[in-house]
């Protein structure tokens, strides 16, 4: 069954990522705010890929000089969904 999952991240230009999976398995991302190019193009590549792959992948992405990046963030966001369901 597919679920919802909105995370407000930090440090970043995005105000939101609603993020939509089923089991261990992203279905869709959607971001508000953000580089327009780089969020559509990280929620395209995410989608139908599991989400510890997406954890490996994105976690500690930077953006320029800010410690973290919209990668990064939504990495977060897909450790608090794990958390959740474990």
């Amino acid at each position: 069954m597919e679920k919802t999952f909105v995370y407000t991240p930090k440090g970043v230009c995005s105000r939101q990522i609603e993020i939509h999976y089923d089991g261990d398995v992203v279905t869709a991302i959607h971001f508000q705010g953000g580089c327009p190019g780089n969020t559509q193009g990280v929620a395209s590549l995410a989608k139908g890929r599991k989400i510890d792959e997406l954890i490996a992948c994105l976690e500690g992405t930077r953006c320029g000089p800010k410690p973290t990046s919209c990668p990064d963030q939504l990495a977060k966001a897909l450790r608090q969904i794990k958390e959740q369901n474990d």
